[in-house]
């Protein structure tokens, strides 16, 4: 694997890693960080398979935008355009006073991640 890309899904693996740990916590865990790291273990991944493909990288949170950087190469991956459209929120608006994630929404956002992330380390080869 090309040393970029390798270093993109070590990053998308770590915060993947972090989601886990932190959805783990019995007595209040942090939800909105566990969507923040899920969406962003989702970010990297796509980032990754952009790299892989020798494409430039753009410097956004928009996960929407990224996916259809890479369809004409894995046009399946159209069927995660509504769980990206709810990831990519996590990206910021969590992030400051005024919403808060729940454990509902922390559950489908690392279980969104999870599955997303596996598919796209799996096309990397």
């Amino acid at each position: 694997m090309h040393p970029l890309v390798d270093e993109w899904v070590r990053k998308a693996v770590a915060d993947l890693q972090t989601a886990k740990r932190e959805a783990r916590v019995l007595r209040k865990p942090n939800c909105d960080a566990v969507c923040f790291h899920a969406q962003q273990a989702v970010e990297k991944m796509l980032k990754a398979k952009l790299a892989s493909m020798h494409r430039d990288i753009p410097r956004t949170h928009d996960l929407t935008q990224l996916l259809d950087l890479l369809l004409d190469a894995e046009s399946l991956w159209e069927a995660w355009r509504s769980s990206l459209d709810e990831l990519v929120s996590y990206a910021v608006e969590f992030r400051y006073p005024g919403e808060m994630a729940t454990r509902d929404m922390a559950k489908q956002a690392l279980k969104s991640a999870v599955a997303i992330c596996k598919e796209i380390q799996g096309s990397l080869g």
